[in-house]
């Protein structure tokens, strides 16, 4: 699951993968772990479980500012959104299940925008807005649901985990829980800055956002004989 703090091999595994396997990782592979964290939570410490959500929101939006690797950011976006997600197994099996079926279609999309735009740093977000508009914008989106800002579907499960939180009188635990989403707010808003608000002053034909050397390469004898 990659939560804190067991939680460094992740971002490195996601980055030595490409995007079809980090999305399987980040998706499929955390039911499992899920389900048996779900039998096992009445033999569990209720107080452990919320204090490793709580590490694993923190720790997951602060490693993640400094970022430009989209596969590192998606990694600690996942450790964080893990941090909810325990945090709702120890209030509601109901509200864990939204929240995860909130994830997985949030994280599928986001991975999928990623693969069809190319988009392996931030670099390669602010230059792909020429290439595809509509996904781009289906993009930002995406970033701001994961953010949690109103009215995208990702804020609808974490106002309901606070709101449950707020009716066990845990209203420090749920203050601090609030707190720990303005990291991941910052680079997501980054990200979907660079994804829609930075386009390149002139626009490319290109196919490609660069270019392959299997392409010049027969250009270079050509060029020579032409001079």
């Amino acid at each position: 699951l990659a939560i804190a703090p067991a939680h460094l091999w992740y971002p490195e595994i996601l980055q030595g993968v490409t995007m079809t396997t980090a999305l399987i990782i980040s998706t499929w592979q955390k039911i499992a772990p899920l389900t048996l964290l779900y039998l096992l939570t009445n033999h569990l410490s209720t107080n452990t479980l919320l204090l490793l959500g709580l590490m694993s929101s923190l720790l997951g939006g602060w490693t993640g500012l400094n970022q430009t690797q989209t596969r590192k950011i998606m990694a600690f976006s996942s450790i964080s959104h893990m941090g909810w997600m325990i945090t709702a197994l120890c209030l509601t099996p109901s509200l864990a299940t939204l929240t995860m079926i909130v994830y997985l279609i949030m994280t599928t999309t986001m991975f999928a925008s990623l693969t069809l735009s190319s988009s392996k740093t931030l670099l390669d977000l602010g230059t792909s807005w020429t290439h595809s508009p509509i996904l781009l914008t289906t993009t930002m989106l995406t970033l701001l649901s994961l953010a949690g800002l109103p009215p995208l579907t990702g804020f609808m499960p974490k106002l309901l985990i606070l709101k449950e939180l707020m009716t066990m009188k845990l209203l420090a635990f749920s203050t601090v829980m609030a707190l720990t989403t303005l990291p991941n707010l910052a680079f997501y808003t980054r990200m979907a800055y660079l994804t829609t608000l930075t386009t390149p002053p002139n626009t490319t034909n290109s196919e490609y956002k660069w270019r392959f050397k299997t392409m010049t390469s027969p250009l270079i004898p050509t060029s020579a004989l032409l001079t």
